[in-house]
């Protein structure tokens, strides 16, 4: 008989979940909270702009020197995000931590610089302690905290007040929408200085050389066409069946045809060669002129590859010849060139 004094394991007890109706509201409600109160905090800001905000355009404009931006914790995160936005748009700008200024690393700051401060308190210790020796270095400083009556406010050159009515934390607590309203900030004054300096998406792109868009906005034709041995061409008067023989061994699908001055005269593609043999015609005394198409479209060698390519797109051309001012053939691309170079 089994002893009824044998313990035996306890259920394990589930914390009851909330019917998902009810849980699917109340995600939905503290999210849309969120969200406007940080947009609140950012609209805000319209009214705060002031002429201080003016004067730190201008002090950065004029300033032969670079931005350093500087910020502790999450007011950290938003500096080191303000100033890789102003490197990239023009703006000299680097991030030094605070904390690491105390012990050498304010010898990055120079009098000609200018120091963009965030701190939300604008009582952060670490800001406050180095906030007098970059004064005495000579740099211009600039604070942008939620306090125009905090030390660091007080201290500065000029202020930008990124205050906020409340967190979007429901315990007030966490940095939420007073990062937000201090990033939307120092965005804006990147942009201004953007504006103010002229900065074109050329030069952009010249900051962003690795990605897509420097690609769309550098490259160009001469950069991804081929040329010299690589380049499929043929005289006139050339025997079809020779034209063959260079169109497969350049591997480009077509080849071009050239006059005694290497000007294009016409060019000659697989799908041509596909209608040709189509009529069941003997191919073999042919010469590439009776077959060719005729001034082709053709393109300059300094046009951006990315305009090359919306080219064929709309127009459903896979190869097109590079030409100079005088017709003179310098080059061919192919839409296989453009997407190894990642132009597509």
């Amino acid at each position: 008989m089994e002893n009824s004094n044998t313990s035996r394991p306890k259920a394990k007890s589930t914390p009851t979940a909330l019917p998902r109706p009810t849980e699917t509201a109340r995600v939905f409600q503290r999210a849309r909270e969120v969200i406007r109160i940080e947009a609140d905090a950012v609209l805000g800001l319209l009214d705060q702009l002031d002429d201080q905000f003016v004067q730190a355009a201008e002090q950065i404009l004029k300033s032969t020197g670079r931005v350093v931006v500087s910020g502790m914790g999450k007011s950290g995160h938003v500096a080191r995000k303000v100033a890789a936005t102003m490197a990239s748009t023009g703006t000299p700008a680097l991030f030094v931590h605070p904390a690491e200024a105390r012990h050498g690393d304010l010898g990055m700051i120079q009098a000609e610089d200018v120091v963009l401060a965030f701190s939300n308190s604008g009582e952060t210790e670490e800001l406050s302690v180095i906030a007098p020796h970059i004064k005495r270095l000579g740099a211009t400083l600039i604070a942008i905290t939620g306090n125009p009556e905090s030390s660091l406010a007080k201290i500065a050159d000029l202020h930008l007040n990124a205050s906020v009515k409340t967190e979007a934390c429901p315990l007030n607590l966490a940095p939420t929408a007073s990062t937000t309203a201090a990033l939307a900030l120092g965005d804006a004054l990147a942009l201004v200085l953007l504006d103010l300096k002229g900065f074109s998406a050329e030069d952009f792109a010249r900051s962003h050389p690795g990605g897509s868009l420097g690609r769309r906005l550098l490259v160009r034709v001469e950069d991804v066409m081929r040329q010299g041995d690589q380049l499929p061409a043929v005289a006139t008067g050339t025997l079809l069946t020779d034209a063959f023989k260079v169109i497969s061994g350049k591997r480009m699908g077509m080849t071009a045809v050239i006059d005694t001055q290497q000007k294009v005269v016409g060019i000659f593609t697989d799908g041509d060669l596909r209608r040709v043999l189509s009529q069941g015609v003997d191919v073999r005394q042919m010469t590439i002129d009776e077959v060719m198409s005729k001034n082709p479209r053709t393109i300059d060698a300094q046009r951006l590859a990315s305009e090359v390519a919306h080219l064929m797109d709309t127009t459903r051309i896979n190869h097109l010849l590079v030409t100079d001012a005088q017709g003179k053939l310098l080059g061919a691309v192919g839409i296989h060139d453009l997407l190894e170079s990642k132009i597509l």
